[in-house]
C-alpha cells in the first residue's frame, strides 16, 4: 500500500513511517517557538532526517489553548518558504 502526496509516493505496507514535526510559529505550545529562527529550523529538520523521520510536518499556526488564529497569507508566508526548501535538499523516498 502507498500514501500519494503530490508526485511523492510513501510504503505505508512495509513498516510504520515516523513523523517530525516542526512548527513555524512563534507561540508554539509544543516546541515553545523554539525553532521560528530560521537557522534553529534548519538544524531541527536536519536532526530530524538524521534521525530517521519520513515525513515532517510544518506547521504555521499555533494549536495551543488561547491561540491567537494567523490568516492564510500570515501561514503561507511561514512555511510555504520552508517547504520549497526542504524539497530542494531532503533526498526523495
Amino acid at each position: 500500500m502507498h500514501l500519494r502526496l503530490g508526485d511523492r509516493r510513501l510504503d505505508v505496507s512495509r513498516r510504520a513511517l515516523v513523523m517530525g514535526i516542526l512548527n513555524r510559529t512563534p507561540d508554539s505550545f509544543y516546541d515553545k517557538g523554539a525553532y521560528f529562527d530560521m537557522d534553529d529550523f534548519w538544524r531541527k529538520a536536519e536532526q530530524l532526517v538524521a534521525d530517521g523521520a519520513d515525513i515532517l510536518d510544518v506547521g504555521g499556526e499555533s494549536t495551543r489553548p488561547g491561540h491567537s488564529p494567523v490568516d492564510l497569507d500570515e501561514e503561507r508566508r511561514r512555511v510555504l518558504p520552508v517547504i520549497e526548501g526542504l524539497r530542494a535538499v531532503l533526498p526523495e523516498t
